[in-house]
């Protein structure tokens, strides 16, 4: 018996530690502000990497509490370097069940240094600024 609610216990932390990824806000991978709002990247290791990402936005206000900012986007550029021209990849954002809090989704074709572009919309007014970040 000991083992059985040994095994069903670690199963519960698995999957409770699942839906606390990046959905619930994850480690940090780049903050800022935009618009008067700070705005933070996060996933589950808080690294941007080569490849499909998941990761979550979070707009927050000067007291730290999440703002709905109703449409928001985010584009990953690299600006051209020598004879490669400048890429861009636009994130996929939904919103979630906090407002503020937005499920993104982008493909970073390649590691190093990229440009985090977020602009927002709606009730919380509008803002555009960028991000620097590192893909590993």
């Amino acid at each position: 018996m000991t083992r059985k609610l040994a095994i069903s216990s670690a199963l519960v932390l698995v999957v409770a530690l699942a839906a606390c990824g990046p959905r619930g806000g994850g480690r940090e991978i780049k903050s800022g502000t935009v618009g008067g709002l700070s705005v933070t990247l996060a996933n589950g290791d808080g690294v941007l990497r080569l490849g499909q990402q998941e990761f979550t936005v979070t707009f927050r206000d000067p007291s730290g509490k999440t703002v709905d900012v109703g449409a928001a986007s985010l584009n990953f550029y690299m600006p051209a370097m020598g004879t490669m021209p400048p890429m861009n990849s636009a994130a996929t954002l939904k919103t979630t069940s906090t407002p503020g809090v937005y499920q993104g989704r982008a493909d970073i074709e390649m590691a190093g240094e990229w440009q985090a572009q977020v602009a927002y919309e709606g009730p919380a007014g509008s803002g555009k600024g960028t991000l620097a970040v590192t893909a590993q």
